[in-house]
């Protein structure tokens, strides 16, 4: 099997974060206790079940004024006999059924926030990696709070600043946003054994069993059940969905995918596998275009340039790839013109690339300001609006993402801050944003191809509960999973007419977080309140 972590969806980016310094803190970290004056943690590291319930304002963009609760802590995943395996980190945010009134403050034990009305769904939010704690998503578009972006989406400056967010997705359903092992604040009880959470299948029966816990804690069997997922996230709910359907008991009502990847063969384009580099063309296309590259005549049509890439990957480029040394050098020179005018890329490379341009040195040479004489950029792989100075003008590819870097402390910051002035929760533990110590991954046995595929799982959750529905979110400018290939996945799953009625498809001029731009935001909780209400 390939190496799976060379293309998972934040695997490049966390790479590139731990090189430049950030720690992978030892595992003793996870025996250090929290403070308050609580009793020290068991010897075998094992963190005391924790939660702090706080009362909140949301003045929603529609609608009336919403008092919430949130809990903020611990839920202890244990064994048949009891014994403690995990502690996950999760946020809350609940309408409380009328009349009831919350105890608020920090308490020790298996605290919960007032049972919420069973009328309300309940959306379980996660994000990716695998190594990604849920912040971006809490505090970047879902969550009643939210970190002060300019409108714009380029990363904020210091000092970081956390707002109420009117975009919230709360009026609609409460809301769980969850940490998987060894991400935010969650820990294994014996660190030597963190391992046996890391992985594919291993991460979707921990996860299931927090749903299942905390539905069963909160009283909330009855409630409709929602599940989203950012990234590494999507092949989360997608594996989930199944898992809890199957083995857990639990209906779904509706999943969310934002930024997508169910097949992973699709992001690495490579020698022997040709289909990612058409996949790849529309987003090219796309970043080209708003860096005003590329053909003159599709300057002020970007649904006429996408509709022309479109075509011309799954017709014309696929062909000539599919031919390989047998495209003739008229054929060849014929296909790296056109390519030329819908990616901004001169004829010269694409010729000396074979027509095959991998994402990042895409993202090195489509500004590289040589031919202009001009100080090159590198663009984000995030979001290929964003852009940076270049290092090293001799390396051929990205050196770091941009549309990262800017944004990794300003979330480490802001969650921070704000889990324990306006959460009241307080630990010692770093609180894991974007982390290598869920690594090694285990991707699982994925046939021949050597990649992971998820498609089905979701396909048979689809067919097995036909009232299921699926929508998917997608930034017209994200480099990390492109959009086309989303729709490649799902064109390609094997579904009746009846069920793929469910699905309904999004898009956004943005980036991987489709959410940091404002327009992107407020347009991400509209489609977002309308699909979980029913609408598609």
């Amino acid at each position: 099997m390939r190496q799976q972590v060379a293309v998972g969806v934040m695997a490049m980016a966390l790479a590139a974060a731990l090189a430049q310094g950030q720690e992978t803190r030892p595992a003793e970290d996870a025996a250090r206790g929290a403070r308050g004056g609580q009793a020290a943690p068991p010897a075998n590291g094992a963190l005391p079940e924790k939660v702090s319930v706080t009362l909140g304002t949301l003045h929603p963009a529609q609608g009336p004024e919403l008092n919430y609760t949130a809990a903020a802590g611990y839920l202890a995943l244990k064994d048949e006999q009891g014994k403690l395996r995990a502690n996950m980190f999760y946020t809350a945010y609940v309408l409380p059924e009328a009349g009831a009134q919350p105890a608020t403050g920090p308490t020790t034990g298996p605290a919960t926030a007032p049972r919420g009305s069973s009328a309300r769904p309940v959306t379980f939010v996660f994000n990716g990696g695998p190594g990604s704690a849920s912040v971006w998503l809490h505090l970047g578009a879902v969550g009643p709070r939210r970190l002060d972006i300019p409108a714009d989406g380029s990363a904020p400056t210091p000092p970081y600043k956390v707002v109420e967010n009117p975009d919230s997705w709360l009026p609609a359903t409460d809301l769980v946003f969850i940490d998987p092992v060894n991400t935010g604040f969650s820990r294994a009880a014996e660190p030597d054994k963190a391992k046996e959470f890391f992985g594919v299948s291993e991460d979707v029966n921990a996860v299931g069993e927090f749903v299942r816990l905390w539905l069963t804690k909160n009283n909330r069997w009855d409630s409709p059940i929602f599940v989203a997922g950012e990234s590494y996230g999507t092949t989360r709910a997608a594996a989930l969905t199944e898992h809890l359907q199957s083995r857990v008991g639990v209906q779904v009502s509706g999943v969310i995918l934002m930024s997508t990847v169910l097949n992973f063969g699709l992001l690495d384009p490579r020698e022997g596998n040709d289909v990612p580099y058409a996949l790849y063309l529309p987003s090219y296309a796309a970043v080209a275009w708003y860096h005003h590259k590329g053909a003159e005549k599709y300057r002020d049509n970007l649904d006429g340039l996408l509709k022309e890439a479109e075509t011309y990957a799954l017709n014309d480029y696929t062909v000539a790839l599919a031919k390989g040394a047998a495209l003739s050098a008229t054929e060849k020179r014929t296909v790296a013109t056109h390519l030329s005018e819908l990616t901004g890329l001169s004829v010269d490379y694409l010729l000396a690339s074979d027509l095959r341009v991998q994402p990042a040195r895409f993202e090195k040479e489509l500004l590289d300001g040589g031919a202009a004489g001009e100080e090159g950029k590198v663009i984000g792989r995030f979001d290929g609006r964003l852009t940076g100075d270049v290092i090293d003008p001799i390396e051929s590819t990205q050196e770091y993402d941009p549309s990262l870097s800017g944004f990794l402390p300003a979330y480490t910051s802001a969650f921070n801050t704000y889990v324990r002035e306006t959460l009241k929760f307080d630990s010692d533990l770093p609180y894991e944003v974007l982390t290598g110590r869920t690594q090694p991954w285990n991707w699982g046995g994925n046939g021949a191809s050597g990649y992971l595929y998820v498609g089905d799982n979701l396909r048979n959750a689809m067919t097995e509960n036909p009232s299921l529905r699926l929508m998917v979110c997608q930034g017209r400018f994200d480099l990390a999973t492109p959009f086309f290939a989303v729709d490649y996945t799902l064109n390609h799953m094997r579904m009746a007419a009846a069920i793929r009625k469910n699905i309904s498809q999004k898009y956004y001029l943005a980036g991987h977080m489709m959410y940091h731009p404002q327009a992107g935001l407020e347009q991400l909780s509209k489609d977002a309140q309308a699909f979980i209400r029913g609408g598609k």
